[in-house]
Parts: structure tokens; sequence; C-alpha cells
């Protein structure tokens, strides 16, 4: 079943338990990105969560291990992308209760230029005790070909 909902139109889910649904969890996670509060969304990964990028390009890292690796990958997000708005989320279950499929889009603009920020995403996402343990973020490394956009600090 998918839900397709803007992440900033859902009732309030400001406490997270370690019985979050992974899918409350992950809009929260999207209004906490929105509120450009990078501390608070890695605050809703494991201790020993992956991040996965399997498309990331030459230079960019494929997979952070850990939740401090996740927090000093995010820590510039905001000062490099000005994130607006995730227009369209639609929000898979799966056979694996902890685990969702999520499409979505994020909008806003790039900081250094101005320049429009347009990003489709596929993630796929499991979450055990009200943390994320594993992300996999299918990404579309052609949108990023702007310097201006690298918020690694890598380029």
């Amino acid at each position: 079943m998918a839900t397709n909902t803007k992440a900033n139109t859902n009732a309030d889910t400001t406490t997270v338990s370690k019985d979050t649904a992974p899918a409350d969890l992950y809009r929260h996670g999207l209004r906490l990105l929105l509120e450009k509060n990078i501390p608070a969304w890695v605050d809703l990964w494991d201790d020993d969560g992956v991040f996965e990028f399997p498309f990331a390009p030459e230079g960019r890292p494929k997979r952070l291990e850990g939740k401090a690796a996740v927090g000093e990958y995010m820590r510039g997000y905001p000062d490099h992308i000005d994130l607006h708005d995730f227009p369209s989320v639609e929000i898979h279950r799966t056979t694996v209760a902890e685990t969702i499929v999520v499409e979505m889009r994020g909008v806003g603009r790039l900081v250094e230029t101005g320049g429009p920020f347009d990003m489709t995403y596929i993630a796929v996402v499991t979450v055990k005790n009200g943390l994320i343990t594993h992300y996999r973020d299918y990404w579309n490394p052609l949108a990023l070909q702007d310097p201006a956009s690298d918020f690694t600090g890598k380029a």
C-alpha cells in the first residue's frame, strides 16, 4: 500500500519512540530536513546505522557506517542546499514490516548560486526500535553536477 502526502502535511509526530512506524518516522525526518534541523534528523539514526548511495559518482561516498559518519556527512547540507518542499512523497510498505520503499521529490535552491534544486529519489529504509538502521538512497547524480550542490566538502 502506498501513501502519497506532502512531507509537511501530516499530524504532529514530534515524539518518536521505539514503536514509531517506519513511515511515520520517515515523514518526521522529512519535516526535520525542511526545518534544517540536521542534528535532530541524525538523532533518528541507530548508532550502527548504514547509509548507502548506490549511484554515487566518483569522489562521493558510496557507504557511510554509523550515526557519527551520517552526522558528519549531513552537517553542511543546509549551507549548500536550501530545501523548500517535498511535493511528492509516496511510501510503500513491504513484506518486511520494518522496511519501506519511498519515492519522492525534493525541491529548493542551491545556496551558493541561487539556482534551482530539484531531485527525485527512491529510498529503501529499514527502521528497528524507532531508529533508522539502513537507508539505501537511489538519487540521481546527474542532478548534482553543479559544484555548489556539494555539501560533503569533498569536491
